[in-house]
């Protein structure tokens, strides 16, 4: 036990700082020993990124002109050799595109299976989920991963502000919350008689109600409307890069929850607005209680929140403060596991605890990646990078145990560990190295008893304690 701040000791555990602040054990990788540990990796250099690279957004706007300038080529000329070779270039093109999106998933998940500090891997998913934003269509389909890359993982170790900053303004969040179509009433774009755009409140309602306040946050649909307006400008290019359009931004100022900003249209006052409201005390209690609830309990504990609130004011929203605190806190190393692992962390902390190589992870064809990866975990409920809504996954254990979701779970526990570690662990050896030094005797029985070492990986995978963080 470790003794930090005037708190009472905290019983931390590396087995239980592994499954609950990351993706599980591994039989390869030492547990982080202490809480300092886990935060000086946090700070240290991000290794796993340099390791499996996965390029940012400009590749992806590279990609979508490329396959433009090819298709507008070959429509011009669809009776010539130079249209039809073309159009096939833009299909290679647009292929190769999708194809990244699979390989991206494999770096992703190997990613998680070799880092020592998997805490970061886990506060990138976190704030990528607080933040979702994913392509509706065409080639910006493939853009989340990217965008996870570029707006969000160089962040979640700095200021709220800045990471707010960066995701509300990412060509990618501007798409998908239609903010790009989005004029002031009394823009010039709006005032032309063969353009007519209109205010969209997408991008401001999801701010406010997602991003910062929180659903129950001291804002009105005023507030709505006026941040609305003072986001226009906000908007991209047909390549989908950044733009701040002048001619669509409403001029004059704005007033927002009762304070005026603007004037001038452009980037200053839409910063400032966003600023103020990342150190809002709304903004505050709801960023904590997310964290509490995703890493600790669906119902956390009243103090845990209090202090991460309060740290986070102290701090002026400084992340690593915060994690600092939550990391600290008793309440987070409870014995009990509450949280069940979403799919895609389940199958993540699954790869770990098999400890699936590199090599055989780079091996897979992008047809491989979608049947042992992708779609099951479809199957399981959560479609890779493809949230229903701008809400995110959900928290609550009921949105993933259902009768499909863990007939899933169990197909793909007894069927692809073979597929991607032919030689299988020893169960007796296996239950240990991702349950812990004391495993449940009754999954201990089982493992034992299983007729094949697959039913029995199969098993140890499905026991409701590797289930549960």
């Amino acid at each position: 036990m470790a003794v930090v701040k005037g708190l009472d000791p905290v019983p931390f555990t590396p087995e239980l700082a592994e499954r609950r602040f990351g993706y599980g054990l591994s039989p390869q990788i030492a547990a982080p020993p202490s809480v300092a540990d886990m935060l000086t990796g946090l700070r240290g250099p991000d290794v796993m990124a340099q390791t499996y690279p996965i390029p940012g957004f400009r590749y992806i706007q590279d990609q979508i002109v490329l396959v433009s300038r090819f298709s507008k080529f070959a429509r011009k000329n669809p009776q010539t050799e130079a249209g039809a070779a073309a159009g096939e270039k833009a299909k290679t093109a647009r292929r190769a595109l999708f194809h990244d999106r699979q390989r991206w998933v494999v770096s992703t998940l190997q990613r998680r299976i070799d880092t020592p500090h998997a805490f970061r891997e886990r506060l990138i998913a976190f704030w990528a989920d607080h933040f979702t934003a994913r392509g509706k269509s065409g080639l910006l389909r493939a853009a989340a991963p990217a965008y996870a890359e570029e707006a969000v993982r160089p962040h979640i170790g700095g200021r709220f502000a800045d990471l707010l900053f960066a995701c509300v303004t990412h060509p990618l969040m501007l798409h998908y919350l239609d903010q790009n179509t989005s004029a002031g009433p009394n823009s010039r774009a709006a005032r032309r008689p063969d353009r007519r755009r209109g205010l969209n409140e997408n991008l401001a309602r999801e701010v406010l109600e997602l991003h910062t306040l929180g659903v129950a946050g001291p804002y009105n649909q005023s507030d709505v409307r006026e941040f609305a307006k003072l986001l226009t400008g906000l908007a991209g290019t047909r390549d989908h890069s950044f733009k701040f359009r002048r001619n669509m931004a409403e001029p004059g100022a704005e007033t927002v929850l009762g304070r005026t900003y603007g004037g001038a249209p452009g980037l200053a006052p839409i910063r400032a607005v966003l600023f103020d409201l990342a150190l809002h005390p709304a903004t505050a209690a709801h960023i904590a209680r997310k964290l509490a609830v995703h890493f600790v309990s669906d119902q956390p504990a009243p103090d845990l929140i209090r202090d991460l609130e309060e740290t986070y004011l102290s701090g002026g929203g400084d992340l690593m403060q915060c994690y600092e605190t939550l990391l600290h806190h008793p309440a987070s190393w409870t014995n009990d596991a509450p949280n069940i692992r979403p799919p895609d962390e389940f199958v993540s902390a699954a790869l770990r605890a098999l400890a699936v190589a590199p090599e055989m992870m780079q091996s897979l064809i992008p047809a491989q990646i979608k049947r042992l990866m992708t779609t099951p975990m479809r199957l399981m409920g959560q479609p890779w990078h493809q949230p229903a809504s701008p809400d995110g996954w959900p928290e609550d254990d009921s949105a993933w145990i259902t009768p499909q979701g863990m007939a899933a779970r169990l197909e793909w526990a007894v069927n692809t560990p073979a597929r991607l570690r032919p030689d299988l662990p020893d169960p007796r050896e296996f239950v240990q190295d991702v349950l812990g030094p004391i495993p449940p005797a009754d999954v201990v029985f089982a493992a034992r008893a299983a007729e094949t070492r697959a039913d029995a990986v199969g098993l140890v995978l499905c026991a409701p304690a590797f289930q549960r963080r």
